[in-house]
C-alpha cells in the first residue's frame, strides 16, 4: 500500500506529486493507495487535477481524513474510492473565495458546485450534500441549516454515507480496507518536484520575475546583449519552466513570452531609443507572466494571488532600478558594463558654448591643424584656429566662441616656447 501525504495548503506542486505516486503504485502492483489528508484547502485548479488523477487510477485510492479536509481538500477526499475519518475529524466548507477570504463570484460558485455534484454522483454519494459544502444557500434538513456551509464531522459523515468508518490510525485503516498488516510505502517528493515547488513558492516567484525584468532593463540601457540578457533568460526560463511542468503555463503563454522577447530584442538591437516595440514587448511579457500563474480556470483568488506576485516583483524591480540609477553611474565598478552619461570638462568635453573663455590665454597641447586641444586655465578644451598652423607648446588666446567652436590665435611672442 502506498501512502501519499496531502498536508498543508493544496498548491500547484501537489498535483504532479500525487499523479506520480498513483502511477508508481500502479506500476509496482500495489494493492491500494491511501491519502493521509490534513489540509485547510488551497487552489481549485490544483484540486481538480488531483481529483481527475484519483478517479482515473486503476487501483483503489482511499482517503484518511486526519483530521481535516476543508475546501479543496474535501474535493480530493470525496474523489477517492472511499473516505475514512479519524476521531474528531471534519470535512467540507468548500465555497471558493478570493484572496481576502470573500465569497467568489456566482460563476465560480456554480462551477465548483457542479464539480462537487459530478464527483459525488460518480462515487455514489448524495450530490445535495456535496453541493451544500460549496453553496451555503443549500439546506440539508436535520444536518445543515440554510445560509451555512456544510461541514461534516466524523459522526455526521458516517450517518450520511460520506465516510465508511472511523479509524484511529494507519493500522486501523488497513484493517478497515481489508489489507491488515500490508507493507506501507511512503511516497517521498523527488528532487524535481521539490525544485518546482520551491520555484513556484509565492516568495520565490516574485524574485524570479524581478530578476527577469531587471535583466531586460539592463539590456535596454546598455543597448547590447550581455549579462543582463543571460540573467533575464535564465530567470524567466526557471519561472515559466516550473509553471509549464505544473500545467499552469501552456504553449500560448510560452508563445506570448517569445513574442515579447522578440519585440524587446528589436527595440534594443535594431531601433534607436525606446518606443512602441519596447512597450508592446513589456506588455506581452507581463501578460504571459500573469497567465502562467493563473492556470486554465482561475478563480478570483488565483487572479488576486497572481497580481500580488506581479506587484511584489514590480516593487522589488523599481527599488533596485532606483538604487542602480542613483548609485552606479557614480561608481567605477561597472564602467565597462554601460555607457556613462557624463563627460568631464577636465577630459576635454564641452557640453555648451564657453563664452567666459574669450580673452583667456592658454597653451596648445597638440599641434593645431587647425583643430586640436589646448589647456585654457586648468581645463583641456577642444579649439580651432582661423586656419593657420600652430605647433604644440605655443601660447594661444581664445578670441571668440561660436557655438561649440572655441577659436584661438597664436601669441606670436610665444613661438619656440614649450610646455
Amino acid at each position: 500500500v502506498y501512502r501519499i501525504d496531502v498536508t498543508g495548503t493544496v498548491e500547484n506542486g501537489l498535483a504532479p506529486y500525487i499523479a506520480r505516486g498513483l502511477s508508481e503504485a500502479e506500476a509496482a502492483g500495489a494493492d491500494a493507495v491511501y491519502l493521509d489528508i490534513d489540509t485547510p484547502g488551497g487552489r481549485v485548479d490544483a484540486a481538480e487535477r488531483i481529483s481527475d488523477a484519483i478517479r482515473a487510477a486503476a487501483i483503489p485510492v482511499y482517503a484518511f481524513v486526519n483530521p481535516r479536509a476543508f475546501s479543496a481538500g474535501a474535493l480530493i477526499a470525496i474523489s477517492t474510492t472511499a473516505v475514512y475519518m479519524g476521531p474528531g475529524a471534519v470535512m467540507g466548507a468548500a465555497t471558493p473565495v478570493d484572496g481576502e477570504g470573500v465569497r467568489a463570484s456566482e460563476k465560480m460558485v456554480s462551477a465548483m458546485r457542479a464539480e462537487f455534484r459530478a464527483v459525488a454522483e460518480q462515487r455514489g454519494l448524495d450530490p445535495r450534500i456535496a453541493e451544500a459544502m460549496v453553496d451555503e444557500r443549500i439546506a440539508i434538513p436535520g444536518l445543515d441549516p440554510a445560509d451555512e456551509l456544510l461541514t461534516l464531522t466524523t459522526a455526521e459523515a458516517l450517518r450520511v454515507g460520506y465516510a465508511k468508518a472511523e479509524v484511529a490510525d494507519e493500522a486501523a485503516l488497513l484493517q478497515a480496507v481489508g489489507l491488515p498488516g500490508a507493507r506501507v510505502v511512503p511516497l517521498e517528493p523527488n528532487w524535481a518536484e521539490q525544485v518546482v515547488r520551491f520555484l513556484t513558492n509565492p516568495l520565490v516567484a516574485p524574485l524570479l520575475l524581478s530578476l527577469g525584468v531587471l535583466g531586460l532593463v539592463f539590456e535596454i540601457k546598455t543597448g547590447a546583449f550581455g549579462i543582463g540578457g543571460l540573467l533575464s533568460l535564465t530567470s524567466l526560463g526557471l519561472f515559466f519552466g516550473s509553471s509549464f511542468v505544473l500545467g499552469l503555463a501552456g504553449w500560448e503563454e510560452i508563445l506570448l513570452l517569445g513574442l515579447g522577447l522578440v519585440a524587446l530584442a528589436v527595440e534594443v538591437l535594431v531601433l534607436p531609443g525606446f518606443g512602441v516595440a519596447g512597450i508592446l514587448g513589456l506588455a506581452a511579457i507581463g501578460g504571459a507572466m500573469a497567465l502562467a500563474m493563473m492556470g486554465a480556470a482561475p478563480t478570483t483568488g488565483d487572479v488576486v494571488q497572481a497580481l500580488a506576485v506581479l506587484g511584489a516583483s514590480l516593487v522589488i524591480t523599481a527599488a533596485v532600478v532606483f538604487a542602480w540609477l542613483r548609485h552606479l553611474p557614480n561608481s567605477g565598478r561597472f564602467d565597462g558594463l554601460y555607457l556613462k552619461g557624463r563627460m568631464a570638462q577636465s577630459e576635454g568635453y564641452i557640453s555648451a558654448p564657453r563664452t567666459e573663455l574669450v580673452g583667456q590665454d592658454g597653451i596648445a597641447l597638440t599641434d593645431l591643424r587647425p583643430a586640436g586641444t589646448a589647456r585654457i586655465g586648468t581645463e583641456r578644451v577642444d579649439v580651432v584656429t582661423e586656419g593657420e598652423y600652430v605647433p604644440q607648446g605655443s601660447a594661444v588666446q581664445v578670441i571668440r566662441s561660436e557655438g561649440y567652436r572655441h577659436v584661438v590665435r597664436e601669441l606670436v611672442e610665444s613661438r619656440g616656447s614649450s610646455v
